[in-house]
């Protein structure tokens, strides 16, 4: 859904820019003029089937193999959202220029111009930064979860979470395993996976439950699935394959964890589609047990008023990455994920129930990473 909207977005952004190149194009002479007006035709050819191929992928259409489709797919993906940027900026300039009566003062118009040229640049450089330094800075998040009446033996309990891996051309199996010995270092009680192990069909599932089998906690590994495992069709394999490693993936399903004399029941189901939110955890609320405290796996964070209504008194989700490309603006994010859900990223409260959404591991469309670096979660379990 998320591709799709991008791409409404997108299609009067490139014809703007079409129209833009073309007039630039016509003030070309001979040659030069035909070699441009060929290259804009190109471009918008390779844009279009970039786009196709990434529909195809998101929506579980045939399977694209090889690196061409994959490297053409992220190509168009991140020049999409930087010509997004790059537009606005212009339009930005264009405006300050006009107002400011730059044409009638020759120094501030030299000002504003190195202005803009800089303005213009900071995209791509954001994206550098953001895909070879923050893409990989993976960092520990501990957070105190509030869970009011929750019984003395669970009183300081460490969860760890994992989510949207991605294990792809753009993360590799050694990556993840440095990922897996940080956590593997914070000696949990308890882990839970919550989706995305991988991003399309082909990628390596196999790797990614390998290196999900070295991970260390007093009681074991728990897990969900995500919409990238329904899509890639594996969401079958990747239960028996976790399933032979002593990882249960909970599907529609729930399993008690006892700890002295408390119960803590965790249930988990498939990812629940933002185009059903009328149907959001339709029968979860049978998996719920009487007596114990209740934490509930969905790889969407957007169903958390409905977990809290049913009475799950905590849940743990991903899939937003935090909104993977985040800017702050006035003590506010600004970041895809938002235009689809308000649980974006961290810890949330209704009522007495408490979800934490985390930003995740892995990336997905743009391999980058800006203002949202990817995240081990340990959360501690706190009495109110």
């Amino acid at each position: 859904m998320f591709d799709f909207f991008a791409f409404l977005i997108f299609i009067p952004v490139q014809w703007r820019i079409t129209v833009l190149w073309l007039r630039a194009a016509g003030r070309l002479p001979g040659q030069w003029k035909s070699a441009a007006l060929a290259g804009v035709a190109v471009l918008n050819v390779l844009l279009a089937a970039g786009w196709a191929l990434d529909f195809v992928a998101a929506t579980g259409g045939p399977p694209t193999a090889g690196m061409v489709p994959l490297v053409l797919g992220t190509c168009t993906t991140t020049y999409s959202f930087s010509a997004i940027a790059v537009l606005a900026l212009l339009t930005v300039f264009r405006f300050v220029r006009k107002i400011g009566g730059a044409e009638f003062h020759p120094g501030r118009r030299k000002l504003i111009n190195a202005v803009g040229n800089v303005a213009l640049v900071a995209p791509f450089a954001a994206l550098a930064y953001g895909a070879l330094i923050e893409r990989l800075d993976f960092q520990v998040h501990e957070v105190d979860v509030p869970v009011p009446g929750l019984p003395d033996d669970l009183d300081g309990m460490r969860l760890l979470q994992l989510s949207d891996i991605h294990l792809s051309a753009f993360l590799s199996e050694k990556q993840l395993a440095r990922v897996i010995d940080a956590a593997n270092g914070l000696h949990p009680h308890l882990i839970a996976v919550t989706g995305d192990l991988i991003s399309r069909r082909g990628d390596p599932i196999d790797a990614c439950i390998r290196q999900l089998a070295r991970l260390k906690s007093d009681s074991g590994i728990v897990g969900c699935m995500g919409n990238h495992e329904h899509v890639a069709g594996v969401e079958d394999y990747t239960q028996a394959a976790a399933a032979r490693v002593g990882i249960p993936f909970l599907r529609s399903q729930s399993r008690p964890f006892r700890f002295g004399s408390a119960t803590l029941n965790i249930a988990g189901v498939d990812y629940q589609p933002l185009s059903r939110r009328s149907t959001y955890l339709h029968g979860a609320e049978r998996m719920i047990l009487p007596g114990a405290t209740n934490l509930l796996l969905s790889h969407n964070p957007d169903v958390f008023p409905v977990a809290a209504q049913q009475g799950y008194n905590l849940m743990l989700a991903g899939h937003t990455h935090g909104g993977q490309v985040s800017v702050e603006i006035f003590d506010q994010a600004i970041n895809p994920a938002r235009f689809f859900t308000h649980y974006v990223y961290g810890l949330y409260r209704q009522g007495s129930a408490s979800a934490y959404v985390t930003r995740g591991i892995g990336t997905i469309g743009i391999p980058a990473r800006l203002g949202a670096p990817p995240e081990i979660s340990l959360l501690r379990l706190r009495k109110v």
